[in-house]
């Protein structure tokens, strides 16, 4: 008892001295890991949207200027394995549910063009396919996460194409698939029944698309016959809380083993605003929108959790990220946008909010991959860059799979007019081999802020870290300077006893590693 009392009076002196001090002061519960941190929530999505897939990842393979493999280039497949992307949604988004599979697989000249109604009205070819994709995501060591046509689709199309990726026997699909070049199974696993069943996949309710959903589950057979296939379904438009409320309680959770969400982080979906030369008012409103995530994933599963207190359906936002007006010249149904530190600060808080809610969250695909909305990659002709958000994602990735260790934070604000924000965000985990890593972010654009971090659990003797930061918020990488923000070595952080001192700069991402 008098143990008890001793270090309840020094964790209440700690944030005393902490507050008093103008600082944010975290405890760090290294003794008490629960939870495991899903890899997938580094995950990805590349819709066929502007040049995500065609001049963007895929250019084609009868292209001699760039290098490539079947296609697609070789500097993006690089760049993605040292992101260790884990799993990679594909075809869409809104163009699921207008695409048909079949019309891409088979030799490309005999492939049907299509027209892409939702993002230009562009016409397609359907050169990138099935094949191509799931190639494409060995090549980079990800699980593919395929989004089935349900909007225009039928229940046969889609258990077929299960047949076809998974068969291993003497089925017609996998016979299709093997006159098709293909003589292994790709064994795919996540599948999306549909994409925003309440919009562009139907405009349904949520009572119909349940009763959609069960039929479409019923027949997605588990070719495979080694691992069960992992059924998402379509799940709420941000605070849609009936939606996900009517889909736990409808669905046989037998059928069903993840539930989506979307949300993006809009100022206003009428007037987006620019994605560079955005005010600091923008900049607030949009931070302020990104972190509302922490509202909508605890809502969320409080819903779950009432059907399914054993956490077995997984919560997959299977497209987040920020979104702006498209830049001056381009295309606006092609939805491309620069990438700022603003958009490393929306990851780095929404990466930490998904951490922290592991035990339910366990999938998350950035909206996009390549040259679309928060993309971690973009391409000009035969240039490429590697964005904040690339960024950010590759020096988190020490989190994939590692256990979750929980964190108490006594926060300071940052304060733009009236209002103020939560100015500190955080997570941590220890990995494997026992490493313990820590991603603090720092979203206070015109102040260096001071974190005291207490350490209970584990004894530690030495910090080092990485960090991303740039002078200005409106600061990116362009195609004249690819390197202008990058992560670089990290020295602000100090471990006296069993206590870390870090000193984190304006608009700052640190991942430290504790030793």
């Amino acid at each position: 008892m008098k143990k008890t009392r001793i270090a309840l009076l020094t964790i209440a002196l700690f944030y005393y001295f902490a507050i008093y001090g103008q600082q944010a002061a975290i405890i760090l519960h290294a003794g008490e890991v629960r939870y495991r941190i899903s890899k997938n929530i580094y995950g990805h999505f590349a819709e066929h949207l502007g040049h995500g897939i065609y001049g963007g990842i895929y250019i084609g393979d009868t292209n001699k200027l760039i290098p490539n493999s079947d296609g697609v280039r070789d500097d993006i497949i690089a760049a993605l394995k040292k992101l260790k992307v884990p799993v990679l949604r594909w075809p869409g988004g809104c163009f699921a549910d207008t695409y048909h599979w079949k019309d891409g697989i088979g030799p490309k000249k005999n492939r049907p063009s299509m027209v892409n109604k939702w993002w230009g009205g562009v016409t397609e070819d359907n050169s990138f396919g099935t094949h191509d994709f799931l190639n494409f995501c060995e090549r980079i060591g990800a699980d593919p996460y395929l989004a089935g046509n349900v909007g225009s689709g039928s229940v046969q199309e889609l258990s077929q194409w299960v047949q076809y990726v998974n068969s291993d026997g003497q089925a017609p699909m996998s016979n299709l698939r093997k006159a098709n070049g293909r003589k292994q199974p790709w064994h795919v696993k996540y599948f999306g029944v549909g994409n925003e069943a309440w919009g562009c996949g139907g405009n349904m309710t949520p009572e119909y698309y349940a009763n959609i959903f069960r039929q479409y589950a019923t027949f997605m057979t588990d070719w495979n016959n080694s691992d069960h296939i992992f059924r998402v379904a379509s799940g709420a438009n941000g605070d849609d809380y009936h939606w996900t409320e009517v889909l736990m309680r409808d669905i046989p959770h037998q059928l069903l083993e993840g539930v989506a969400l979307h949300y993006y982080s809009v100022i206003d979906w009428k007037a987006k605003g620019p994605a560079i030369d955005f005010t600091q008012q923008q900049y607030f409103s949009i931070l302020k929108q990104a972190l509302r995530m922490e509202e909508l994933v605890s809502r969320h599963s409080a819903i779950m959790d009432k059907y399914d207190p054993q956490k077995k359906i997984a919560l997959v936002v299977d497209e987040w990220g920020g979104w702006y007006d498209a830049e001056s010249g381009t295309n606006p149904g092609f939805l491309f946008q620069q990438n700022t530190m603003r958009d490393a600060m929306i990851a780095g808080v929404t990466l930490n909010i998904f951490n922290n809610h592991c035990d339910r969250v366990r999938m998350a695909n950035l909206a996009q991959m390549v040259n679309v909305l928060q993309a971690v990659i973009l391409t000009d002709k035969e240039k490429i860059i590697l964005t904040p958000t690339y960024h950010v994602m590759e020096m988190y990735n020490v989190h994939q799979d590692a256990g979750l260790i929980p964190v108490t934070v006594k926060n300071i604000s940052y304060v733009y007019g009236k209002d103020s924000l939560p100015a500190i965000s955080v997570s941590a985990s220890k990995d494997a081999k026992g490493i313990t890593h820590l991603s603090i972010v720092n979203i206070d654009p015109g102040k260096t802020n001071m974190v005291s971090v207490q350490l209970l659990g584990e004894v530690y003797k030495e910090v080092t870290g990485r960090i991303l930061s740039s002078h200005e918020i409106q600061d990116h990488n362009s195609f004249d300077d690819t390197d202008k923000i990058k992560p670089v070595p990290f020295w602000g952080a100090e471990i006296k006893n069993d206590m870390l001192q870090v000193k984190l700069p304006p608009a700052s991402v640190v991942v430290l590693t504790l030793r």
